[in-house]
């Protein structure tokens, strides 16, 4: 490869980088805890969207375990807009020779 081969990908990149970017910030994802009794919705970009909660967790003397279910809801909605992330970056570096283990930053 020349020097204005690798250019011209990498500037091809930059463009789908911004695309991925903006796709992101519109992707949805719901983590939960407690089979659905807590819910956490936040986008591709980890920014929190939502908070549901059973009215029934609200109960007085209980917001340790209501503490903790938030925190278990948050982390799976984590972790799923991560895997959101994770596709969405596959289709950005097909065929780019770059090494195993990678990550390109956002």
């Amino acid at each position: 490869m020349n020097i204005a081969e690798i250019m011209k990908q990498a500037s091809q990149m930059q463009a789908k980088m911004a695309d991925v970017q903006a796709r992101l910030e519109q992707v949805i994802v719901q983590g939960q805890a407690a089979n659905g009794a807590v819910k956490v919705s936040m986008t591709g970009k980890f920014t929190l969207r939502g908070v549901e909660i059973t009215p029934a967790l609200m109960q007085a003397g209980e917001h340790e375990m209501l503490e903790d279910l938030i925190m278990t809801a948050f982390a799976d909605a984590k972790a799923k807009a991560e895997m959101a992330a994770a596709q969405e970056m596959k289709a950005v570096t097909a065929g780019l020779p770059l090494p195993p283990g990678m990550k390109l930053p956002f």
